[in-house]
């Protein structure tokens, strides 16, 4: 096919068809590759109108309305993919993995979250049949972008890594990449809340839904040990790279007012200061304010923020995206904690008034990054399912 420069030489509705064949392909990335039928018919007609020598307008408009029609049923398909995807997952285990991997919506466990190595109630990677693993995996894919589910993959894959680091045997059942959990709360049925949690050491996904509707994917926590691997065949590999390195590009365009306002100690926490609280807030002091950047440093600091908002599927990232966005930009604050350079302690939080993101890396010689994104009114879906229970008793 001609790029689209020279095409436009010819018929400027040719860079017209290039760009929005190239949103349309950008979108269905953000959306985590997850396309319903209507979707995989609306793309193969932009490839082929892509190809035509000179399209017809009638042909251009009818695609671009279809285009535009067909984003509410690409963010409804991921939800509704999500209930039949745990549905599917269920219905693979017999009653005993059932048993382990299902709970009440009103259990208490719901909330007992964790990102250390420990037991944990669910069902482990390592009872699953390569099927069940699948769909576990399956049910994971549907809900993050594909960088979120890569990230979440390499970081139970880390474990074998932190396992020979430590000079552990192959059987050793601490640093073991089988003990991530996977479980449901309630039924994947419309009308009645649910979720479903994967977690382990290094990573906490808790996700809730209600009547066909994903409403939260928070708290989540991601980390690495080691967060740049010293050795071995995977020398150099950096799991949370853009987490890290985003932030010391901000943090080194400052100027010298700026960072007195953003720094808020000279010595980093030892960890994230919200921890596994069921709740979060907003911490004291908040560093430096948004309005106090450049528009350049605006930009950097949004970067930043859309690393962690993007490594979910683009129908809980818009979400997310709203909320931020209602609350105002203004309103962010970027502080910052410790070493200035990566090799010793540093830590760093974006909060704002509906989300704290933290970061520090403190542990293991400065090797070892933990990160959580939390949603201050709505973890574990509690805001929006308050507001569903009131509209259905009213």
């Amino acid at each position: 096919m001609l790029e689209a420069s020279a095409v436009m030489k010819r018929n400027p509705l040719h860079y017209v068809v290039a760009a929005l064949r190239r949103f349309f392909i950008r979108a269905v990335h953000l959306a985590g590759n997850v396309i319903c039928r209507p979707q995989q018919a609306l793309y193969r007609l932009f490839c082929f109108i892509g190809n035509i020598g000179k399209p017809p307008a009638a042909i251009l408009l009818v695609s671009g309305m279809l285009f535009l029609y067909s984003f509410p049923a690409l963010a409804q398909s991921t939800s509704h993919d999500m209930e039949v995807a745990a549905q599917q997952f269920i219905r693979s285990l017999d009653t005993t993995l059932r048993a382990q991997a299902c709970f009440s919506w009103e259990d208490n466990e719901r909330f007992n979250w964790h990102f250390v190595p420990r037991e944990r109630k669910g069902l482990p990677l390592k009872a699953m049949s390569p099927a069940q693993r699948d769909k576990a995996y399956r049910l994971l894919k549907i809900c993050m972008s594909n960088s979120g589910y890569l990230k979440a993959q390499a970081i139970v894959a880390n474990e074998e890594i932190l396992r020979a680091l430590e000079g552990r045997g192959t059987d050793d059942g601490y640093r073991d990449p089988g003990k991530y959990y996977f479980t449901v709360f309630g039924n994947p049925a419309p009308g009645k809340p649910w979720g479903w949690r994967m977690e382990g050491h290094h990573l906490s996904l808790n996700f809730s839904a209600v009547d066909k509707s994903l409403v939260a994917g928070t708290p989540a926590f991601m980390g690495a040990n080691p967060a740049i691997v010293p050795d071995g065949p995977a020398k150099g590999r950096q799991i949370l790279k853009e987490e890290s390195s985003l932030a010391f590009d901000l943090l080194h365009s400052l100027d010298s007012g700026q960072l007195r306002q953003a720094l808020i100690q000279e010595k980093a926490p030892a960890d994230i200061i919200t921890g596994n609280k069921r709740k979060a807030w907003l911490l004291d002091p908040p560093g430096l304010a948004y309005s106090h950047l450049t528009k350049a440093q605006q930009q950097q600091l949004k970067r930043i923020v859309a690393v962690y908002v993007d490594r979910y599927t683009k129908l809980m990232a818009d979400i997310l995206w709203k909320e931020i966005t209602a609350a105002g930009w203004e309103n962010l604050h970027f502080a910052w904690a410790g070493a200035r350079q990566w090799g010793a302690g540093h830590y760093y939080r974006i909060q704002g008034p509906t989300f704290v993101i933290e970061y520090d890396n403190t542990q293991n010689n400065a090797n070892h990054v933990h990160t959580a994104f939390r949603d201050l009114k709505n973890d574990f879906g509690e805001d929006m399912l308050q507001q569903h229970y009131e509209r259905s008793h009213r």
